[in-house]
């Protein structure tokens, strides 16, 4: 099981446009359902800065064969002021949070 946090910052005049590609990315999520994947999106107090956590179970993971995460990912550099930095983490404690 891998376990990764990716955190960015837009800029001001693309968070909208940001949000719009993050929900696209969840509608089709929920149209295919893949299995081996727990994702969650969240935008900061600033309504810049956007935190994504995901679990998968497989690999690759099923993010990267959805046709809208292609096209979040597709111009995030221009969308951003911090580009995106991906970490993986380990769990040292948790309480429901990765539980459906």
């Amino acid at each position: 099981m891998k376990r990764v946090m990716v955190r960015y910052k837009v800029k001001p005049d693309q968070a909208a446009r940001n949000e719009e590609l993050v929900r696209a990315v969840y509608a089709e999520l929920h149209d295919r359902e893949p299995s081996g994947i727990r994702y969650a999106t969240f935008k900061l107090d600033d309504g810049l800065t956007f935190v994504h956590l995901a679990e998968t179970d497989v690999d690759p993971a099923p993010l990267t064969g959805l046709q809208e995460f292609k096209e979040f990912l597709e111009g995030i550099a221009d969308r951003c002021d911090d580009a995106p930095v991906a970490t993986e983490l380990h769990e040292v404690g948790s309480f429901h949070l990765f539980t459906e």
